[in-house]
């Protein structure tokens, strides 16, 4: 059974830090390009960054560049996001997803996702 978790969520208050975690299992991790979305309640969802197979190619929205990092660890089959500076903004319930081969923002192309995580910023 395919299974990708996430964890770390949590509330925040603006200018802070999380590291969300997710966790795959039932497929080879190794060869699946990963992505975080987020979704805020009552919008669509909204590609933030994704990684290669590898860990060596990273990719993210301009709004979150240089806030938001993502890597994996292949060993231990988890990606993960560290999202620093965050604002009220950010609060949404964010995804971890995962496609075989490249990275692609186009979330249809995504073959699993996890169940999410909810991040709230508020003071």
């Amino acid at each position: 059974e395919v299974q990708l978790v996430e964890s770390g969520g949590g509330l925040v208050q603006p200018g802070g830090s999380l590291e969300l975690s997710c966790v795959a299992s039932g497929f080879t991790f190794g060869n699946y390009a990963m992505s975080w979305v987020r979704q805020v309640s009552g919008q669509g969802p909204e590609w933030l960054s994704a990684i290669n197979t590898g860990g060596d190619s990273t990719y993210y929205l301009d709004s979150v560049k240089g806030r938001f990092t993502i890597s994996r660890d292949n060993a231990k089959n988890t990606v993960y996001l560290r999202m620093n500076s965050l604002k009220p903004e950010d609060t949404a319930v964010y995804y971890c997803a995962a496609m075989e081969d490249y990275p692609s923002t186009d979330l249809y192309e995504y073959d699993y996702w996890g169940q999410g995580t909810q991040v709230t910023v508020s003071s």
